[in-house]
């Protein structure tokens, strides 16, 4: 099953230094059942980018509760066995679409891609981060902030491409 996991650049340089994503459980975002529901397509493109979209906003989140994170949105596409995927956490009518958990560490060698912000949308993705606390209490305003950060696509990486996306050096 192809699960994308959100992260930070940190997050994602942790990942390549240990080779996993995570000793797990982890949360990511995946074609669901309720996810399908939520999208209304049985189009598997349109069904992807929704989950690819979910986890760059739980990537939102990761940053604003790390002030120190660089400002840009990081999800990993990994392939992982179906028997390792179970139903996010229950938490009834605030349950996210494509929420899953993700049993066990995943391998970074399991990765397809890593999509990252560009340089560019780094300061509408701070806004975003600052604004986001208010933005899901309701306010109007912090949700357009939001949908600035929204706004800009995430930039598709090979697998090989980690270490320059980190400053590593192989």
């Amino acid at each position: 099953m192809r699960v994308y996991v959100p992260l930070t650049l940190s997050g994602l340089a942790e990942a390549h230094r240990a080779g996993h994503l995570g000793a797990g459980p982890l949360a990511a975002y995946a074609v669901t059942p309720a996810l399908r529901e939520w999208v209304l397509s049985d189009d598997i493109e349109e069904l992807e980018y929704a989950a690819l979209s979910r986890a760059a906003l739980a990537s939102l989140r990761l940053l604003a509760a790390d002030a120190g994170a660089a400002r840009r949105r990081v999800v990993v596409a990994a392939d992982v066995p179906d028997g390792t995927v179970s139903a996010g956490p229950d938490r009834g009518a605030e349950a996210t679409p494509g929420e899953v958990r993700v049993d066990g560490a995943v391998p970074l060698a399991k990765a397809a891609a890593v999509h990252v912000d560009s340089a560019d949308a780094e300061p509408d993705v701070a806004a975003a981060a600052e604004a986001l606390a208010a933005a899901e209490g309701g306010d109007g305003d912090a949700r357009s902030v939001v949908e600035g950060a929204e706004d800009h696509e995430l930039l598709w990486y090979a697998t090989q491409e980690i270490p320059n996306l980190v400053g590593a050096d192989g």
